[in-house]
């Protein structure tokens, strides 16, 4: 069994001019409410063995503060420009392709649109809007990470930030 999880970034700052889109940061608001779901993944005893984070900051950042929790370092997080903009499922097919298969739970950091639209097709009930900080974890019954197919994987949970924060 394999066990995918999509983590869409925290809340991030507005994109001042100064600035581009890859080096926005969290929010203060955003940093918290990602500690917090890390937390929530915690308490469902599922550890990732790899993590893989678009370059953009704000997705860094939030996979930092996920490998902060489960006390990995920092050097345990994969950075790939592929999840920055427009991630079909051939580049998801190429980014897990490259993965061991001693891997049972692959943690993986990014955007919208691309991080409603995959989980939606690999899994055979679809899957809701992914928020910010919001996470989908979809399990796949399969050893080998490159033979995920597309609408065969099952929601195994899906995790919205609380309304109360």
């Amino acid at each position: 069994m394999k066990r995918l999880i999509f983590v869409r970034h925290g809340r991030a700052e507005e994109l001042p001019p100064q600035i581009t889109d890859i080096e926005r940061t969290l929010t203060t608001k955003g940093k918290v409410v990602s500690r917090q779901m890390a937390i929530r993944l915690k308490d469902k005893n599922i550890i990732p063995d790899i993590y893989i984070s678009s370059h953009a900051f704000r997705a860094l950042e939030t996979a930092l503060i996920f490998a902060k929790e489960f006390e990995h370092k920092p050097d345990k997080i994969l950075v790939r420009n592929k999840l920055y903009f427009n991630i079909n499922f051939n580049t998801l097919s190429e980014l897990l392709s490259d993965l061991s298969d001693d891997a049972t739970t692959v943690i993986m950091f990014g955007h919208n649109p691309s991080f409603t639209e995959l989980p939606d097709r690999l899994c055979r009930t679809g899957c809701d809007f992914l928020p910010k900080s919001g996470m989908v974890s979809l399990v796949f019954k399969t050893d080998a990470w490159k033979e995920l197919i597309r609408e065969k994987g099952k929601q195994e949970f899906f995790m919205r930030p609380e309304k109360t924060l």
